[in-house]
């Protein structure tokens, strides 16, 4: 169940403030929060590297299911059980249904600026932002499809609307942090709100996790998706 640190496996801890630390990988110095208990820090570009192959997979991948397209992105060795690449894997998964229902995106120009986007938003972001990754992730997505900016007026009302609703659906379900549940949780609510909103239906599906026995903090009976006896 020690599965978190990249390097040595054992589990993450999380500071009350910012610290000087050196990635393992790539030894770019940064401000972080965020490492193991043996003191190993790994950056979000080392964490979510190999992240661009999604262009490949997303543009190849023929569902209106966000769902089923996120669980071929998390199967992906570079998703990991947590980690700041559920940030774009959300919003990619919605371009992806969103373009295979008939909605006149250009995939792989939406993909491409859904990451570099996306990349932005760092690992533990739900806990010291009061804002995970997941929904924002959604949000994006849709400010991509409606080609919203900080001047438009519809387009900025629905992008933020997205966030929110997804935001208050993860916030209702509490801690502590679960990439996979966050990030089923956000994909459900995009479902709902681009059928109501932007009148494409994406196909959904019924969600049982496959990843709870890696999760060393999972809430197991009390989350929606842990496996029904």
């Amino acid at each position: 169940m020690n599965n978190e640190c990249l390097l040595c496996n054992q589990p993450l801890e999380y500071l009350n403030k910012d610290e000087l630390m050196e990635c393992e990988l790539c030894h770019k110095i940064e401000n972080s929060k965020t490492r193991c208990v043996n003191k190993h820090y790994i950056c979000n570009d080392c964490h979510t590297r190999g992240i661009n192959t999604i262009l490949e997979i997303c543009t190849n991948h023929n569902s209106k299911n966000p769902l089923e397209i996120l669980d071929t992105l998390m199967m992906q060795e570079f998703c990991h059980m947590h980690g700041p690449e559920h940030h774009i894997l959300v919003g990619a998964s919605i371009l992806t249904a969103y373009n295979n229902a008939g909605g006149e995106i250009n995939l792989k120009e939406a993909l491409t600026e859904m990451i570099n986007r996306a990349k932005q938003v760092p690992g533990g972001s739900c806990g010291y932002w009061g804002a995970c990754g997941a929904a924002i992730s959604s949000g994006i997505a849709i400010s991509i499809i409606t080609r919203s900016t900080p001047l438009t007026k519809r387009e900025f009302q629905l992008s933020n609307m997205m966030t929110s609703q997804a935001l208050n659906k993860i916030a209702l379900n509490g801690g502590p942090r679960c990439c996979k549940r966050d990030s089923y949780l956000s994909l459900e609510t995009a479902i709902e709100f681009i059928r109501e909103n932007l009148n494409i239906t994406l196909e959904d599906s019924e969600i049982t996790c496959t990843y709870y026995m890696q999760n060393n903090q999972c809430k197991k009976e009390e989350c929606l998706y842990y496996p029904k006896k």
